[in-house]
């Protein structure tokens, strides 16, 4: 789903910034109005537990592979508004340190994963929550939203390479469609899962485990898994090279980690974990950094 610097240009790339721009200045203003606020700990560590568990890519069907989209699941622990902040650091964090994701269509993924994918997937869960009475009927919503959100920030992808001129609408819509609505279900599988361990419940978990175990979760995930991933192409990558428009270019910014790598590091595994590690522990500053000036 992160859309490299070299598919994207034109007007296509300052429109969905201003767009992501005035969708996440939004988020921080409910953020600051918002009556039931997580603490900058838990934000800063939930923040990190996205990033470590979208390192991971799961494989499905053709030889391709799909990762956590985690806009739901953010929203879902977090709230939307927090939800939305999460992902766009994420996202930012990605591209600028790991070179996942182009600088200069960072708008656009932003839009897609950030704005879409935690924004509207959060609120279509609630909407889906007050249908659906009891605790069941809250984890089949956050598994009906976490499924579409990732089908939806794919359909906004498709309209985007589709208007920049790549691939013609007819051609992408199905294609990319069809590849993220199987990764939807691993979506919506891990995002329950998620929810299950890492749920909020303020009158027995101690202020300490809202923020330790996700932590701890996202170290694990980040250093021990990470080099297990699928090396398979995500979906967004399979669907270029199947239609051709995957070009390779020189990158407009060189990432000091760039494809969660550290360079001094032979081991490509532990330079994975390192990376992963080193991942972590800046999605969790920055987090915490965030929301305690939001606070003020």
């Amino acid at each position: 789903m992160h859309i490299p610097d070299s598919m994207l240009h034109g007007a296509v790339c300052p429109v969905t910034a201003t767009l992501s721009a005035a969708g996440v200045i939004a988020a921080a203003y409910f953020s600051m109005k918002a009556n039931d606020k997580p603490s900058a700990a838990r934000f800063a560590a939930i923040t990190a537990l996205i990033f470590a568990a979208q390192m991971m890519n799961f494989p499905i069907l053709n030889g391709t592979s799909g990762h956590l989209l985690g806009g739901v699941l953010a929203a879902s622990l977090l709230g939307v508004p927090f939800g939305v902040l999460a992902i766009a650091l994420v996202v930012t964090i990605q591209s600028l340190v790991f070179a996942d994701g182009g600088i200069s269509v960072l708008g656009a993924n932003i839009f897609n994963m950030a704005i879409i994918g935690a924004g509207v997937g959060g609120l279509l869960r609630n909407a889906l929550a007050a249908r659906l009475a009891g605790t069941a009927g809250g984890y089949v919503a956050t598994a009906l939203a976490a499924g579409v959100s990732v089908v939806l920030a794919a359909f906004a992808a498709s309209v985007e390479l589709a208007v920049d001129g790549q691939i013609a609408f007819a051609s992408v819509v199905p294609a990319m469609l069809g590849t993220h609505a199987l990764i939807g279900l691993g979506e919506a599988l891990i995002t329950v899962a998620a929810c299950l361990l890492f749920a909020r419940d303020t009158a027995s978990t101690p202020a300490q485990g809202q923020f330790a175990m996700p932590l701890l979760a996202a170290v694990v995930v980040a250093m021990v898994l990470s080099p297990f991933a699928s090396g398979f192409p995500d979906g967004l990558e399979w669907v270029a090279g199947q239609y051709q428009f995957l070009h390779e270019s020189a990158p407009l910014f060189v990432a000091p980690l760039a494809d969660y790598a550290v360079p001094a590091v032979a081991s490509e595994s532990l330079s994975t974990g390192l990376a992963g590690l080193l991942g972590v522990l800046i999605s969790f500053a920055i987090g915490f950094g965030v929301l305690r000036g939001l606070e003020r």
